[in-house]
């Protein structure tokens, strides 16, 4: 049975589909969800796909087997790419969802999720938003059914414009922080750029403060070292903890008294605060699970 999705996902831990051994791996570093990758981590070319695609299906079904509480997700090329119709025959039912590089549009989803349900699949989409086109059209992309979480790719979207990543990372202030508040109106979680730096953990932590003050869930790890961190950093405060653990006793009380509609502090509640709240206290030592959406603005 596949897990549920983690409300907010604070690590998302990739390793390359034609490399089973560091796919069965990745359990290892705790990560709140694991991807076996089909697009960067393998050479653009017709002939390295295609040999990809056995060796990742065999590697993602031993792993679910493996671990059986993991969010599993397999990275697909780009919708319009020429290897995407090709990649679907790695999916299974099992899986937790596909990342989906590269979307542009609302009509972009639509196509992914009608070409799986011509192979009877309903998978969850993990959207990546990481061109100029795509990140214009964030909110309505992320606003589509299918869409469960969401990724910002820096790499990919300064490429597109033809701009130059920093270590400030001022050119894509901009994007991120788009993706950031379309994904806070879809009512999605949505994971930080990819820190390349690997053996840099001041470099990571500062990138990962940055991104969690944006508004980020939590962040994209290409390395098990990166995994804590991202937990540390996107991790509830204690703060957070006690105010979550408040509510949460209070919509207990208000339970008990007979009283459906209740405020804390000032504020009604309603349905999606306490979701929240269950996630942050459900999260206090591991990822938090439940569904993609409701988080959204009542």
């Amino acid at each position: 049975m596949t897990p549920p999705l983690p409300l907010r996902p604070r690590s998302l831990l990739f390793a390359p589909g034609n490399r089973p051994e560091l796919v069965a791996k990745l359990p290892r570093s705790a990560p709140d969800a694991v991807v076996v990758d089909l697009e960067d981590a393998i050479p653009s070319t017709p002939e390295a796909k295609a040999a990809a695609r056995p060796i990742a299906r065999d590697a993602a079904r031993d792993l679910i087997a493996a671990a059986p509480h993991l969010s599993v997700f397999v990275r697909v090329n780009a919708v319009h790419s020429p290897y995407f119709e090709d990649d679907l025959a790695v999916l299974t039912p099992e899986l937790a969802g596909v990342v989906v590089p590269k979307l542009e549009s609302a009509a972009d989803v639509r196509q992914v999720v009608a070409a799986l349900a011509a192979r009877g699949l309903g998978l969850p989409l993990l959207a990546g938003l990481e061109t100029g086109a795509g990140v214009w059209h964030a909110l309505d992309i992320l606003r589509e059914d299918a869409v469960q979480w969401a990724y910002f790719g820096a790499e990919d979207y300064a490429t597109d414009l033809g701009g130059l990543r920093t270590p400030g990372g001022l050119e894509v202030l901009y994007a991120r922080s788009q993706v950031a508040l379309a994904a806070r109106l879809a009512g999605v979680p949505a994971l930080d750029i990819v820190v390349t730096r690997l053996n840099d953990e001041a470099a990571f932590r500062e990138d990962a403060a940055q991104g969690r003050a944006l508004g980020y869930a939590g962040k994209l790890c290409i390395h098990p070292a990166q995994v804590a961190l991202a937990h540390e950093i996107f991790g509830a405060t204690e703060a957070e903890l006690r105010r979550a653990r408040a509510l949460l006793q209070a919509a207990h009380d208000a339970s008990l008294s007979g009283h459906g509609a209740f405020a804390f502090e000032g504020q009604m509640v309603d349905e999606p605060m306490l979701a929240a709240a269950r996630a942050v206290v459900a999260g206090a030592g591991s990822g938090e699970e439940g569904v993609g959406r409701g988080t959204a603005p009542a």
